[in-house]
């Protein structure tokens, strides 16, 4: 077994606040989406992937393919089927076949869906809102463009 010195195992110290950059980014998604979970549960009664499912639909009207609806989502078909049926059953999303292949459906919200969605969006939006009120319009805006950025350049690569 080789032992490398301790001094040569020490990070240098960009390396030590990008550390402490993710750890903080992570803890603040974990902290804001259980948070969310919890109010969509109890004001909606319902789960953050049928919010997810739904605001991918709301943003496409004339509706998605349940191909492209799993990639956008970042999800396996199967999870989204399943959501995809329960949102059909409540009467939230109508599934219909692709013009000329049966074997592909596209999924798009119902009027009912899309009034639910909205007072979800709204509440959603206020919540956020809430959760980060203490960062400036300013502050926000660069970060979002920094994390943007950051994306595109390792994004290619996965």
């Amino acid at each position: 077994m080789v032992s490398a010195p301790l001094d040569t195992l020490e990070a240098p110290a960009s390396n030590k606040e990008r550390l402490r950059l993710w750890i903080r980014l992570l803890r603040a998604a974990r902290i804001i989406e259980g948070e969310l979970r919890e109010r969509l549960k109890s004001e909606f009664n319902t789960t953050l992937p049928r919010f997810d499912v739904m605001a991918a639909l709301h943003r496409q009207p004339d509706g998605m393919l349940m191909s492209d609806l799993s990639r956008f989502l970042l999800v396996s078909n199967g999870n989204v089927t399943g959501i995809v049926d329960r949102l059909v059953a409540d009467g939230f999303v109508v599934r219909s076949n692709r013009e000329g292949d049966r074997r592909t459906s596209i999924v798009r919200l119902t009027e009912a869906g899309t009034g639910t969605f909205r007072a979800m969006a709204a509440a959603h939006e206020g919540w956020i809102s809430n959760f980060l009120g203490e960062v400036s319009e300013a502050d926000a805006r660069q970060l979002s463009t920094m994390l943007k950025s950051f994306r595109s350049n390792w994004e290619g690569e996965h």
